[in-house]
């Protein structure tokens, strides 16, 4: 482990847009050995971080023992996000690289737009823009619904959750809450009830999913699950695309047991970043599937999404590299914070 004398730290980060460069470079980072570079972490580039000792992410690069390998200087990985299941922890723990994360940094954030969505689509707001800038401002199929006395099911009662769950009472929604864990004091206090997924998704016209994506979570929305939902639910995903199974999504819409769906997150995402290579080369079917998917689901005018962009106001990034800052400081003095474990 590294401690205060230590020489100046190589440190790459990657995913880095040039706003976010220029507030780390006039951080305490500045008195290390910084690189950065505006793209994910890929084959492609790899070399670019060849010597590095700490290497900063978002979630785009995925980091297996292959990419380790290429790295054999690395002591420790700063995600600068929640989620790290694009890190294979198993791998970093045979050769004793550190991950860390910013476990919390905008649960009202991420709330807001979880809202952002479902008004979205409990009004046709996107619909009536899309209309009116057109300079059509008739009101046919723009008829929306009221939130008040609706019933909000929220899948993942953590931090992110809770506060999507005070925002539903305020708008004076009914709450149902699914999660592993239950506080029954929150739940007495906030005024919501803890139910089984299958009473949840039966009662719920809004469903929010707030998650961790694992190999427990991983489709956690089916076509089985689907079939128990209320018809005429709308679905709201800020969590992680892995948590819905495409294809069941796209077949719950055809079949009007959904009503709509707000999506910050879809499945495969990364793919649809690089479909042009994907459709050059010889990627299995299953990946062309889920890319059609997730077409299939843009072009429809009852699903909004949006490009990940729940977490990113001026005041959550600037709580998330903070936090990466003091990762990888506290690292570096041998006394290491939010370190990951399984």
């Amino acid at each position: 482990m590294m401690n205060t004398s230590s020489p100046r730290l190589r440190i790459a980060i990657f995913e880095i847009p040039p706003n976010e460069e220029a507030y780390l470079r006039q951080s305490a980072l500045a008195e290390h050995d910084l690189f950065f570079h505006p793209e994910p972490l890929k084959p492609a580039n790899l070399s670019l971080a060849k010597d590095a000792e700490v290497l900063s992410v978002f979630i785009y690069s995925r980091i297996g023992q292959a990419e380790l390998e290429q790295m054999p200087q690395l002591k420790l990985i700063a995600t600068r996000s929640t989620g790290f299941d694009h890190v294979d922890l198993a791998a970093c723990r045979e050769r004793n690289i550190a991950v860390t994360n910013v476990p919390f940094y905008g649960e009202n954030t991420v709330a807001e737009h979880t809202f952002g969505l479902i008004l979205s689509l409990s009004r046709n707001i996107h619909k009536a823009y899309v209309r009116t800038i057109r300079g059509d401002f008739s009101l046919d199929g723009l008829m929306g619904f009221d939130l008040k006395g609706k019933s909000i099911g929220i899948i993942g009662a953590g931090r992110i959750g809770l506060h999507v769950i005070r925002m539903a009472k305020g708008f004076g929604m009914n709450v149902l809450a699914y999660d592993v864990r239950q506080d029954h004091f929150l739940a007495e206090v906030l005024d919501f009830a803890y139910a089984p997924l299958e009473e949840l998704l039966a009662q719920s016209d809004v469903i929010s999913l707030h998650a961790p994506y694992n190999t427990r979570t991983h489709h956690l929305i089916n076509r089985d699950t689907l079939k128990l939902a209320k018809r005429g639910a709308i679905l709201i995903n800020t969590a992680r695309g892995g948590l819905v199974d495409t294809a069941a999504l796209v077949w719950a819409l055809d079949e009007g047991i959904l009503a709509g769906a707000g999506l910050d997150v879809l499945e495969g995402e990364d793919l649809i970043k690089e479909e042009k290579q994907l459709l050059a080369s010889n990627e299995p079917a299953e990946k062309l599937r889920l890319l059609l998917s997730n077409h299939i689901l843009r072009n429809r005018e009852n699903v909004v999404i949006t490009p990940h962009s729940a977490f990113n106001s001026r005041e959550a990034l600037s709580r998330i590299l903070d936090t990466t800052v003091a990762n990888i400081l506290a690292f570096a003095a041998g006394k290491p914070i939010n370190i990951v474990r399984d």
